[in-house]
């Protein structure tokens, strides 16, 4: 079992033991792909981890970007956690019902506007509900409470900041799509994308990061995952996948190993794939 965190990763134990204190919050940051028939919401409102809020990553978002649920201004991630009773001083743990995957894009929302005590849920909803632990379907108690949100540029990146460091080779990027997406052999679930990716890129499915009961994998088997895809860790990283989701696993895998100079390509495949003018590669690399 992987060692618990409150900055990155806890366990179900964890959270059953801290879910009462007063200044703990819980987020539910459940996702689905376009296209699947499941609906996150109603799932929420059905039944979710008590206290739980439900963070809209498609509503917590850029409106004025054509790319889906881009990361959003400072005031709006403030105002829409004020609306959710979540702010300064609150120890925060997402989670979703995949196991582990949208939540990690919640942890980096937090992480990019400033809030440290963010962590995921390990193995999520899930692993919760197969431990007997207690779910309710009730709406949680808002109080409002002030957030204080101070952007960390570092942690994500633009088109042409990638750009450049595909050009210049000085950072590794680390694509977190299926190998056949990277490949260009399966078809994108986005519209109107061109097949391949982002030249002198690494291919790292994001399932390769966790165990079968999708936990995330302890840091010396997080190690040589990274080192088996090709990954050299003595650069810095740039996390990609389809939509600026499931490359935020990648970053909360490197963060799990100790390595701090990573940042999440917020604008991923559904922006790179569209523009015609950006070189891109098939294949296997």
């Amino acid at each position: 079992m992987a060692q618990d965190d409150p900055g990155t990763l806890v366990s179900t134990d964890w959270l059953a033991a801290h879910l009462k204190d007063p200044d703990l919050r819980v987020i539910d940051g459940t996702w689905y792909m376009p296209g699947d028939p499941r609906d996150a919401k109603a799932e929420y409102a059905a039944a979710h981890i008590p206290g739980a809020r439900y963070f809209d990553i498609d509503d917590i978002a850029d409106a004025r970007s054509d790319l889906p649920h881009m990361a959003p201004p400072v005031e709006k991630f403030m105002s829409r956690l004020r609306a959710l009773g979540v702010g300064d001083g609150h120890q925060v743990v997402v989670y979703d019902t995949l196991g582990l995957q949208t939540a990690a894009r919640v942890w980096w929302l937090f992480r990019l506007m400033g809030h440290a005590d963010v962590a995921v849920l390990d193995g999520g909803f899930p692993k919760w509900l197969a431990e007997g632990r207690v779910v309710e379907d009730l709406p949680p108690v808002i109080r409002d409470r002030h957030m204080t949100a101070r952007r960390q540029n570092q942690l994500v990146k633009d088109v042409t900041q990638v750009s450049a460091a595909a050009k210049l080779g000085d950072h590794e990027i680390i694509d977190a799509r299926s190998s056949g997406r990277f490949a260009g052999a399966e078809q994108e679930p986005w519209p109107g994308l061109r097949p391949g990716h982002i030249p002198g890129s690494k291919n790292l499915p994001f399932p390769d990061l966790l165990n079968e009961d999708k936990t995330m994998k302890d840091p010396e088997e997080l190690r040589a995952v990274f080192d088996k895809a090709g990954v050299d860790l003595t650069k810095p990283a740039i996390t990609s996948c389809g939509s600026g989701v499931t490359a935020c696993v990648v970053s909360l895998a490197l963060e799990r190993i100790g390595k701090k100079d990573w940042s999440v390509y917020d604008g991923s495949w559904t922006e790179w794939g569209a523009f015609p003018t950006l070189p891109v590669e098939t294949g296997d690399i």
